[in-house]
């Protein structure tokens, strides 16, 4: 895939977190009270700041903390609906850059990081 450094995947971002995702941004130095908050189904998302990911600079059109970013946020276009499965997500203006090849690996450890973010809700 291509990126265009748009921003668009980090508006309003509801991008859910493992445990091994929290560590390694914690690592990193983020605070965990600084960039989580826990939605209605007791799992840790990003938290949003002025109308993107706490981690977006609107300035620099880049993520702070892109060699710590979540796993979800690398597999990113790539993400599960409810109805579909495993799809490209349409907000993405440079969806039609992701090959086949890369839907399915991605698709693969989307599947298992959803598996582990299920088993480690509060």
């Amino acid at each position: 895939m291509h990126c265009s450094h748009c921003g668009r995947c980090c508006e309003e971002t509801e991008m859910w977190l493992s445990e091994a995702d929290i560590k390694r941004l914690e690592r990193a130095g983020h605070s965990r009270e600084d960039f989580i908050h826990y939605n209605n189904q007791g799992i840790a998302q990003l938290r949003n700041r002025d109308g993107h990911c706490v981690f977006y600079d609107k300035t620099l059109q880049r993520c702070r903390a892109y060699r710590h970013r979540p796993l979800g946020c690398r597999i990113y276009p790539v993400v599960y609906s409810e109805d579909e499965g495993i799809v490209v997500h349409g907000l993405c203006p440079m969806k039609e850059t992701v090959s086949r090849k890369e839907i399915k690996q991605k698709g693969g450890r989307l599947l298992k990081l959803l598996q582990r973010i299920f088993s480690e809700r509060t």
